[in-house]
């Protein structure tokens, strides 16, 4: 049995480059170098006609470690809660008032970028604190 070595996360959106540029903000990621001859990736998309306009854009861990996310344009917008959501593990090892101030203080870094604070999970006798949070296409993730 072969085991699964590398995988990417695909977003559907409307705008690859804005929706990648939010997304590396929250992971730390990074855009690829646009093409060659362009100074950035707007001066080459701006290049293209119509036709070949970005449909994909990607970006990755600068470490090499997390998978490398993809956004595809489609052209219907989102409807309903996701089937899968990414967890952004921000308070990995903390717990307590530690972890609810860490989670909350990312919370309002990523709604200064455009993300929306949807709800707070408090911390009971089985689980942890964790934020429902949207992306800037409304896509769920939690802070956790």
């Amino acid at each position: 049995m072969s085991s699964l070595k590398e995988f990417q996360v695909t977003f559907d959106c409307a705008d690859p480059v804005r929706l990648a540029r939010f997304w590396c903000e929250v992971l730390g990621y990074v855009i690829p170098s646009p093409p060659e001859g362009f100074a950035t990736w707007e001066e080459h998309h701006h290049s293209l006609p119509p036709e070949k306009q970005v449909v994909y854009f990607a970006c990755s861990d600068p470490s090499g470690k997390g998978p490398r996310v993809l956004f595809q344009r489609v052209p219907e917008g989102k409807v309903v809660k996701n089937r899968v959501h990414l967890d952004v593990r921000a308070g990995t090892g903390l717990v307590g008032a530690e972890r609810l101030a860490t989670l909350e203080a990312e919370c309002a870094r990523l709604v200064a970028l455009g993300a929306v604070h949807v709800r707070t999970l408090y911390a009971d006798d089985d689980n942890e604190s964790c934020i429902n949070m949207q992306d800037i296409e409304g896509n769920e993730f939690c802070l956790d």
